[in-house]
């Protein structure tokens, strides 16, 4: 592109002088007039005078031009040609792009700040916590969980401080240093929280302030409960069938080796091999039952169930169990009451398994007794109490877990499975109701069952 001092028009040129020029010239010419100084040394001057203005006039309006490109390119506009231009306008046009860029810096500015607001509200939002380490390993920034989690005094201290894992400060250390571009490693607190979680160190691109790395923390405590459960039931699953089955082979091998022929043993051995075999039913039932039961946890029932009528059906139906034990059934129902909302047959299985624990762990003698009332103007009750040894208080808390059993040796003698209680809980659960248990050694048991009155 061509000099802009070389494209000036000389009329412009001479006229540029004449403008700058013309209050020296005005001097020079009162002074000659004057006999300061002689007429030919004043127009001498007044020349050198003008040369000085006008190169002057030249060497200021190229620089105001390189400075017109310059903001054409920040502003993305197209290059000015350098013959559109002189010493007349390009001071006045330098004036509004200096003003035209004033504005779009504070346009850029505030964009600026609007995304700095937003990004500070994405990472607030954020349910785990995550930190901003700078190049130092310092703790820059941090969002509203990590806050929450490691408290309000952690920024500009160093993540030790928060964090003294061996591993976490590995992995942030291998990312700040350039090692890697991202790091993780696995964190257990210790009891008696014992939370467990996943972390992440990545690092950020160059130009991101005073942040070099980001680092995030996903709780993943539920999650390792979960393994841990699941492998806590297959394992007692397992050992809950393979004791029958054990028995089962043992038995089958004995009839058809060494008691082919004794009929007394084999008459015998295959009455133990069905209470075996009904008791792997029973398991299988149960656990059948269960796994139906949690799929379809989130869907609350809504067929209406009245409570006496249920309770009375259930109540016959164990009444052999009960002849048998010489337990009495003491039916105290409140006929008066609303019907609740809920699964018919999945509340029929609940009844069924308190009475049936009832009789089973009561006295020989003694009475069932099943109450139907109500608790208050959002709950009815049914309490169903033995009069039968008694479970210690710190058993309680575990009584619903899967296959948890006070007395294992006695409770597997009464055809027990571990899941009775653990199937009532999950059912309850679906149905937004409660269990209550209370116990005092020597003195029996309540099982009470609270469900809400729908309105």
């Amino acid at each position: 592109m061509a000099d802009p001092a070389r494209r000036f028009p000389v009329s412009r040129w001479l006229a540029l002088c004449l403008v700058l020029g013309l209050p020296v010239a005005l001097v020079l010419l009162v002074a000659g007039a004057s006999g300061l100084i002689s007429g030919r040394a004043a127009w001498i001057l007044l020349f050198v005078l003008l040369g000085m203005a006008g190169l002057f006039a030249v060497w200021h309006t190229r620089a105001a031009w390189q400075v017109l490109r310059r903001t054409d390119e920040i502003l993305g506009r197209e290059s000015r040609a350098a013959a559109d231009w002189d010493a007349f306008t390009v001071i006045g046009e330098l004036g509004v792009t200096v003003e035209r860029l004033r504005r779009t810096l504070l346009d850029e500015k505030g964009q600026v700040a609007l995304q700095s607001t937003t990004a500070d509200a994405i990472l607030n939002a954020l349910p785990d916590p995550v930190l901003l380490l700078d190049s130092r390993r310092q703790i820059a920034r941090a969002n509203f969980a990590a806050r929450k989690f490691f408290g309000n005094e952690m920024i500009g201290h160093d993540l030790a401080v928060v964090l003294r894992h061996p591993a976490v400060l590995e992995a942030a250390d291998s990312v700040l240093h350039g090692e890697s571009g991202l790091a993780s490693a696995e964190l257990t607190q210790p009891a008696p929280d014992g939370r467990s979680f996943s972390l992440r160190v990545a690092a950020l691109p160059a130009g991101q302030g005073d942040t070099a790395a980001v680092l995030t923390l996903h709780d993943v405590t539920a999650l390792r409960r979960a393994e841990e459960m699941r492998a806590d039931f297959v394992a007692n699953a397992s050992h809950e069938l393979r004791t029958p089955l054990a028995s089962l082979v043992g038995f089958i091998e004995t009839l058809l080796g060494p008691a082919r022929d004794d009929e007394e043993a084999r008459i015998r051995f295959l009455g133990i091999m069905r209470d075996q075999a009904a008791r792997m039913s029973r398991l299988i039932q149960d656990l059948l039952s269960l796994s139906q039961i949690e799929m379809r946890a989130h869907e609350r029932p809504s067929e209406p169930v009245a409570l006496a009528p249920l309770l009375r059906d259930t109540a016959a139906a164990l009444q052999p169990q009960a002849g048998a034990r010489n337990i009495t059934l003491q039916l105290d129902l409140d006929e008066s009451l609303p019907a609740v909302r809920g699964a018919r047959d999945e509340l029929l299985q609940v009844f069924q398994n308190l009475i049936d624990n009832a009789i089973k762990y009561g006295r020989p003698d003694t009475a069932v007794e099943i109450h139907l009332r109500r608790r208050d103007q959002d709950w009815l009750e049914i309490a169903v109490r033995d009069h039968g040894e008694g479970i210690p208080r710190d058993h309680l808390p575990r009584l619903t877990e899967r296959f948890y059993r006070v007395d294992s040796a006695r409770s597997r003698d009464l055809g027990g499975t571990g899941l009775g209680l653990a199937i009532v809980k999950h059912i309850l659960n679906r149905h937004r109701g409660r269990l209550v248990i209370e116990s005092e050694v020597g003195e029996g048991s309540i099982f009470s069952v609270r469900l809400p009155i729908v309105r």
